[in-house]
């Protein structure tokens, strides 16, 4: 999924708002972040559970990685967007996205 896939997805979420801070293409809902891409495009960062993350990145090292210190109190995770399949890439988003939202807002989202 290239960026701009992604970022469609991204705008088309109930509650998203798409920002640019510090040259990087960011999403939230409300002051959360939930996405946000490195600024050559190459990787994403988006939200994610702290407790299950380590075993994300140990089970697929090649595509996920933690973020960096200052960033490890935050519930996120870093991953190689050329090794993410499409649909892979979407949920991930997706999950992210519903870890911001009330839970009305995410249960009304058919997946469109």
């Amino acid at each position: 999924m290239t960026v701009e896939e992604i970022r469609d997805l991204a705008r088309g979420l109930p509650r998203s708002s798409e920002h640019i801070i510090r040259d990087r293409l960011k999403f939230r809902v409300g002051r959360i972040v939930y996405l946000a891409f490195s600024r050559d495009e190459t990787t994403m960062g988006f939200g994610f559970p702290k407790e299950e993350r380590a075993a994300l990145v140990a089970a697929e090292p090649h595509k996920f990685f933690l973020p960096g210190p200052v960033d490890m109190r935050y519930h996120w995770v870093e991953a190689w967007l050329a090794a993410l399949a499409p649909d892979e890439a979407r949920e991930l988003v997706i999950d992210a996205w519903r870890m911001c939202v009330p839970k009305k807002v995410s249960a009304a989202y058919s997946g469109r």
